[in-house]
């Protein structure tokens, strides 16, 4: 079992020790749960990490964005008004 110590900056922001991290099993971006517990007569919070939700869809948006040259915010914008990507031919 892994004790650390974790210190609150002004901005209530939390570095966790790289131990902890990986005892946790966290890695960057993943979302933390905390519940509240009485144990012994003592409030005690339990930490765990929350599921990463499934994005299936997440991994399509790779090829269009490998396949496209321009990503420039005129070239979205046009895609968009045009209704099809711009790999699409019509």
């Amino acid at each position: 079992m892994v004790a650390a110590t974790i210190r609150l900056t002004s901005k209530r922001q939390a570095t966790f020790p790289k131990e902890l991290c990986e005892a946790l099993e966290l890695k960057p971006g993943d979302a933390l749960e905390l519940s509240p517990r009485i144990e012994g007569g003592e409030r005690v919070w339990i930490l765990r990490r929350k599921d990463r939700p499934d994005r299936p869809w997440l991994g399509r948006l790779k090829h269009y964005a490998e396949s496209v040259d321009d990503h420039s915010m005129s070239a979205i914008r046009e895609s968009i008004e045009k209704g099809r990507s711009p790999r699409t031919t019509q």
